[in-house]
């Protein structure tokens, strides 16, 4: 059988799960900058907070102390020696400095550690025994660091975890929700004029499943009712044309055979003959077209390699008058699915073309493989492959056919699901279908 080419599909699933996704990691990767930022701020006020604390409470605990101002100097000597990271340095009150909140980076002080680290300070004028006191203290800010890793940690988890939930649940919700919709596809992939038969669709509570099944059996039904219109059409036709071309020829062939027929009017009958069995021919050959696209055909598995040697067979009387040359390679038990009648007629169709195009004392091949079936025969000039399988297009002078030959060729292969095509190399028409 042909394989259609098509693109690669992706199920429903897919489409609506990967954008999720996809939308979720892009959250994911701009919330760290967010977190980040977010945290920082909060950390940095959290610190100014407790630097304001810390230098409030110390010069509250100082002024507290019923000691002289020598051993007030003492303790805040021993406060500034012994507490890492603030400094308390009186000053004069004649200009007062401005309290002053910054940001600092600088090697981390009693370490050996060359890491550069960020601080956050605060330079306060407090009051210790009703004399000015410039009071620095630092804190470091880096742990804001640890903590960004530990929540974008968090995170990423509970991302995974939405993830592998979404899919899950998405698989075993897919296969309870669209259980009527697969059922309706298999169904109508079964589906087959030819039967006439009708599909029952199985009850779903989905209204969108719901009017999707009416719609198709609205349209079922209808297209088998153009059906049974167009195959009544086909078959009347075929009776009711049928018989009076016949009535028609057997009068013309009495009145040619009268003794009172002159010269010229045995011409005339003569081509009235030829005009009369061409029409039947061409009504045969678009009711067949007419058969092919209504499907009136059944497919089966059939052996190409014996109707390709019956067909040669029988119109070896004609290769010999025109003195062909005939080769064959012809593989044995091919097996492939079709129609019995229809393939006779593609293979006839093709064999007689060629006969009918090849000149006296030409060649024609003919190949069968498993995968192909192939005709070449000699001839001068290629033909126009997007006029070739047209109706009624014309090529050479020779009136004797239908014009349907090439046409019912491609309905067939389209039919059976086969590929033709058409190719002139080294002066020789190819035709190939592929099956």
């Amino acid at each position: 059988m042909g394989k259609l080419k098509t693109h690669r599909m992706k199920p429903l699933l897919s489409k609506t799960t990967k954008p999720f996704v996809l939308f979720l990691l892009i959250v994911l990767t701009i919330s760290i900058p967010v977190y980040y930022y977010v945290i920082d701020v909060i950390w940095q006020d959290e610190l100014d907070e407790h630097n304001e604390i810390v230098a409030e409470k110390t010069a509250h605990e100082l002024n507290r102390l019923n000691i002289s101002g020598e051993d007030l100097q003492k303790n805040i000597a021993l406060w500034n020696q012994i507490q890492p990271g603030t400094n308390i340095e009186k000053i004069t009150s004649k200009k007062l400095p401005k309290d002053s909140i910054f940001t600092e980076e600088k090697y981390k002080p009693f370490s050996a550690d060359p890491t550069i680290e960020r601080y956050r300070s605060l330079k306060k004028v407090v009051f210790i025994k009703n004399s000015p006191y410039l009071f620095t203290i630092e804190t470091n800010i880096e742990e804001t660091e640890s903590t960004i890793m530990i929540i974008s940690f968090i995170t990423f988890f509970f991302f995974t975890l939405i993830v592998i939930g979404l899919v899950v649940l998405n698989r075993r919700l897919s296969k309870i929700i669209w259980a009527p919709f697969n059922d309706t596809l298999n169904q109508l992939k079964k589906f087959n004029l030819n039967n006439q038969s009708k599909i029952n669709f199985i009850k779903t509570d989905t209204k969108e499943f719901e009017e999707l099944n009416e719609s198709l059996r609205r349209l079922i039904d209808h297209s088998i009712s153009v059906f049974k219109g167009q195959k009544e059409f086909t078959e009347n036709a075929s009776h009711e044309l049928q018989t009076p071309l016949a009535i028609i020829k057997n009068k013309l062939d009495i009145l040619l055979q009268s003794k009172d027929l002159t010269g010229q009017h045995y011409e005339i009958v003569e081509e009235i003959n030829v005009a009369l069995s061409r029409s039947s021919r061409i009504n045969k050959n678009l009711l067949l077209l007419a058969k092919i696209e209504n499907s009136q055909f059944d497919i089966v598995d059939i052996y190409i390699d014996e109707q390709v040697k019956h067909s040669i067979s029988n119109l070896e009387e004609h290769i010999d008058q025109k003195n062909i040359t005939l080769s064959t390679d012809i593989l044995e038990n091919v097996k492939c699915r079709g129609n019995i009648s229809l393939t006779d007629v593609l293979i006839n169709n093709l064999l007689i073309n060629a006969i009918r195009h090849t000149s006296i004392a030409g060649n024609i091949k003919i190949e069968l493989s498993k995968e192909y079936f192939r005709i070449s025969n000699s001839g001068i000039e290629g033909l126009n492959p997007d006029l070739i399988f047209k109706r009624f297009s014309r090529f050479s002078n020779d009136n004797n056919g239908s014009g349907l030959g090439l046409a019912i060729i491609r309905e067939i292969c389209r039919f059976q699901s086969w590929e033709i095509t058409y190719t002139f190399e080294n002066d020789h028409h190819t035709f190939s279908v592929k099956f």
